[in-house]
Parts: structure tokens; C-alpha cells; sequence
């Protein structure tokens, strides 16, 4: 069967299921009940994206220059070690590192904050750190054999030639991000969570679910809008979706 066929498929099947999710939920009553929480909904979703956008924002102004860091020839013998490092933000869990970050910095945004900094550090060094690394040795020595200097290499032929995986790496690191903001509630730093787990509290299936559905959706306009901005940001030649 043809991909787009499969694809066109798939895409009717889901407009159906959503129809009839739609239906079922009119003639039960779920939508007004659902309607009663969209102003919590709304008023949460602002502190839910400053969240994801203030860490997600420092993780990316420190892992992008760390990566590239990483990848000079001088840092050969620490990369690794180095990496493990960071590693360990994705190793213990998430509410631990919160835990760990409250017992420091005490309640609210701040130590939600690093502690989603640290949760979404690795996966955009690591992409950078292997982006630049998988560049192709006859690009450099082309480039060197033209006699650009070193910064020149990295500006012009390096990042270029990486940024569609470095950008792949954000957008793992920024869906990350946005599911596990809902835990920053437990530690006083608002969002979803807020409905999520007085919903669970409570036994009160709509109002985990008017906390739950926005995040997964966030997470899904979030990716959508990092991978618009690889499509229009990545050359043509290194991004497939342009090829």
C-alpha cells in the first residue's frame, strides 16, 4: 500500500474517532463540565509555558555552546566523562532532582526551574556534541584547504551541516520539558499540575483531564513549532524534509 494512501488512512480513521469522542461527550454532558475548568485551564497555561520557556530557554543558551565546546579536538578525552555529567539529570528521576532542588532553593518558580534546566540539559548537548562531531572529515578539510580559520569552519561549515540534529535535539528536550512541568506543582511553582493532581486528589476524572489534555497538547504545538522553525531555519541540502 502506498505511504500516502496509509497516511490519508490513518488520518481519516482519527477524524472519525474524534467525531464520535465529540458526540459521545455533547450527549453526556462531559463538555460542560470540561467548560467549567477552561478558565483555570487558561490562567495555568501561562505559568505552564513561562516554566517550559524560561528553562527550556537557559538550557539551550548552555548546552548549545557546551556541546560545541565538547566537540573540539582539545576536549577529545573529556567529552565523554563530561557527558555522564550531565547524564545524571536524566538518570535520577525528575522528582527527585525537584526534591533535590527544593531542599536548596525552597519552594516556587526557582528551583522548579533548575530543575527542569537539569532534566532538559542532556538531550540538546548531546545532539549538538554529535551533530558537530558527524560533520563530514572532507567538509573540514575542504574548508581548511580554502584556508578558513577555525571560528569560520565552525560558523559556516559545522553548525550548518549540524543543525538539523541539534534542532532534533531541542525538540526531544522541549516535549520533555513541557510533560514534566505538571511536576512543579508538588514543589509550589504552579501550571497544570495544579489540576492534574487535585483532580487525582479529589477523584475527579474531569478536572485531571482538563489539566492532562492541554499539556499533551502543549507538548504537541510545541514540537510543531521547533520543527517549523528547523524546516525554515535548516540549510536544504542537510535538512530531508527540504531535500
Amino acid at each position: 500500500m502506498p505511504i500516502r494512501s496509509l497516511k490519508g488512512g490513518v488520518t481519516a480513521l482519527l477524524a472519525v474517532l474524534i467525531f464520535i469522542a465529540g458526540v459521545w461527550a455533547q450527549s453526556s454532558g462531559l463538555i460542560d463540565e470540561f467548560l467549567f475548568y477552561l478558565p483555570d485551564v487558561q490562567y495555568l497555561v501561562v505559568g505552564h509555558l513561562q516554566l517550559t520557556a524560561i528553562s527550556g530557554g537557559l538550557a539551550i543558551a548552555v548546552a548549545v555552546p557546551l556541546g560545541i565546546l565538547l566537540s573540539r579536538p582539545g576536549m577529545a578525552r573529556w567529552a565523554e566523562s563530561l557527558m555522564q555529567v550531565l547524564n545524571v539529570g536524566t538518570t535520577i528521576p525528575t522528582l527527585a532532582v525537584l526534591a533535590l532542588s527544593m531542599s536548596f532553593l525552597g519552594i516556587g518558580i526557582v528551583p522548579a526551574v533548575f530543575g527542569l534546566f537539569v532534566a532538559t540539559l542532556l538531550p540538546i548537548a548531546r545532539n549538538t556534541y554529535v551533530g558537530l562531531k558527524g560533520v563530514s572529515p572532507a567538509l573540514m578539510e575542504a574548508a581548511a584547504g580554502i584556508g578558513m580559520s577555525p571560528a569560520q569552519r565552525l560558523f559556516r561549515v559545522e553548525l550548518p551541516n549540524a543543525l538539523y540534529v541539534i534542532f532534533a535535539g531541542i525538540r526531544t528536550a522541549l516535549a520533555i520539558n513541557v510533560g514534566t512541568v505538571p511536576l512543579a506543582f508538588l514543589i509550589g511553582a504552579g501550571g497544570l499540575g495544579e489540576l492534574i493532581f487535585t483532580g487525582i486528589d479529589l477523584y475527579d476524572t474531569v478536572m485531571m483531564l482538563s489539566g492532562a489534555i492541554p499539556t499533551a497538547l502543549l507538548a504537541i504545538v510545541v514540537d510543531a513549532l521547533i520543527a517549523s522553525i528547523a524546516f525554515l531555519v535548516v540549510p536544504r541540502g542537510v535538512n530531508p524534509a527540504r531535500a
